[in-house]
């Protein structure tokens, strides 16, 4: 400890200009992993004699290697931060200067994040952002103490305050049985074969021709595909099982949720890559209790915070994240205390939810057999009209076993189908492979927009948004009854519609 105080006083210079931990040029020396493995990979896959392209990329990669190390240099030479009274100011360039501010008062976030080889050296990297995804500021990287440090200092000027129990919740090991009711099960083993694809295929290597490779497509195809199918199912759903609870377990271990002084909600968590978001109460605008179709069939459900200042779309969905995949009565008690109202909240609002008219029903089960249903029953069809009949008894029967479970998802989708008003929130619900419930803060919405299709329009329905200028910037109340959604959206949120409407 007594180092890194050294080290914070000599960084510091006597007009409040500090410098970032020197200990992040090692971290490039990371930089090489890459390109070492790929020439492993291929010294391995030629048993031991790389081709002569190998040595050359070796060498490119070398003259490469010296740039980054000089231009991380330069850029740590060159970039400088302070905190003054008013703003937080980073300088950067050696030729050509230049410095950014955020003012203090419009700071609404400040994010920690350590990859493996940062959290090995003690660094982590900051990030101050204000609402909207506008301004940000980063500095990589910093001492884990001293970006802990600035970030405490940033935030001290939150205001209002939080009652009761600081902590909502903490990570249980038990909830790692959610972890393969997610969408890794499968899209991540696809995600990893199609990396080191193209790895080895960027290597110059020719994944087929690899002995056992090569040997496991020859037994697949000498095999009976009533046998080799399932079992290669099997088998990539016990790898992406297994990879699924890995990731859950990297990204969620020591997760904990609290209210870190009486106006920020804190999120930390990670395994290897250690990551602290924090959320000013003042941006909150509501929470979206997230239940998708096999989570939760298996009791469910995970939570994301509505709230403005914590980057583009991407870094929101990823910074948003407040309670990964967890039991769903502990999903209803954590958006509960994120939005400070009495346990049961969104559930208890969510049963009194308004229905939609029977036109939604109806539409819903349309698309899904027009979707789901129609493409393969005429593909099929048509193949087995040029081709062979067998292909014809398989167009019904996909038909008799795909069509009843279409129109069963679609009744599941507009049941889930409400709206309704709930004190100061504004309450909505929809979907069934995505299933949300969203509770947002009625002095939040800013704007609406409606949107009718010429199908809509026959049918008497209209798609409200209400455009808030946090989480995902709009929010949908689907196909609700054309005649009632204008008054609704002024009951909701009074004033931006009275000079629109007729009495």
């Amino acid at each position: 400890m007594t180092g890194t105080s050294a080290t914070a006083r000599t960084t510091a210079r006597h007009d409040g200009w500090r410098r970032l931990d020197p200990r992040t040029l090692l971290v490039h020396c990371a930089w090489l992993g890459a390109p070492l493995g790929s020439l492993g990979l291929t010294t391995l896959a030629t048993g031991g004699h790389p081709p002569a392209g190998a040595w050359i990329t070796l060498a490119v990669v070398g003259v490469v290697f010296a740039g980054v190390i000089a231009a991380g240099f330069l850029t740590w030479r060159g970039t400088r931060f302070r905190v003054t009274e008013d703003a937080f100011e980073l300088r950067t360039g050696l030729f050509t200067r230049r410095v950014r501010a955020i003012p203090l008062h419009r700071v609404r976030n400040v994010d920690l994040t350590a990859h493996p080889v940062q959290r090995l050296l003690g660094l982590a990297v900051l990030r101050a952002g204000t609402s909207g995804g506008g301004a940000q500021l980063s500095l990589d990287a910093l001492s884990r103490r001293e970006a802990e440090r600035l970030r405490a200092e940033l935030l001290a000027r939150a205001e209002a305050g939080h009652a009761g129990d600081p902590v909502l919740a903490v990570g249980d090991r038990r909830w790692l049985r959610y972890a393969p009711l997610t969408f890794w099960v499968f899209g991540g083993v696809g995600i990893a074969v199609g990396t080191v694809w193209r790895v080895l295929d960027g290597a110059g290597i020719q994944p087929w021709r690899i002995g056992p490779v090569r040997a496991l497509f020859e037994e697949f195809g000498r095999s009976a595909l009533w046998l080799t199918v399932p079992l290669a199912l099997l088998a990539v759903a016990l790898t992406g099982t297994v990879g699924a609870v890995v990731l859950y377990a990297e990204n969620w271990w020591g997760y904990r949720l609290e209210w870190t002084d009486a106006a920020t909600l804190g999120v930390r968590h990670g395994l290897l890559t250690t990551r602290a978001v924090s959320i000013e109460r003042a941006r909150l605008r509501g929470v979206a209790l997230r239940e998708p179709l096999l989570l939760r069939l298996g009791g469910g459900a995970s939570v994301r915070a509505v709230a403005g200042g914590l980057g583009n779309r991407e870094e929101n969905r990823r910074g948003s994240v407040v309670l990964p995949p967890a039991p769903r009565a502990e999903a209803v008690r954590v958006c509960a205390g994120v939005l400070g109202e009495p346990a049961g909240m969104p559930d208890a609002a969510a049963a009194e939810l308004r229905p939609h008219p029977r036109a939604a029903l109806r539409r819903r089960v349309a698309r899904a057999q027009l979707w789901g249903v129609l493409p393969v029953t005429g593909t099929l069809a048509v193949l087995g009209a040029l081709l062979t009949p067998v292909l014809l008894y398989c167009a019904a029967g996909w038909t008799l076993l795909a069509a009843p479970v279409a129109y069963a998802l679609a009744r599941d989708a507009y049941r889930a189908l409400g709206h309704g008003l709930r004190g100061r929130w504004l309450v909505l619900r929809s979907g069934t492979f995505g299933r949300e419930t969203v509770a947002l803060e009625r002095t939040g919405v800013v704007a609406w927009s409606f949107t009718q299709t010429p199908f809509a329009r026959r049918a008497g329905v209209v798609t409200v948004t209400a455009a808030v200028a946090a989480g995902e910037d709009g929010y949908r109340i689907r196909d609700m009854a054309a005649g009632e959604a204008a008054g609704f959206a002024e009951a909701a949120a009074p004033g931006i519609l009275s000079e629109f409407l007729v009495v």
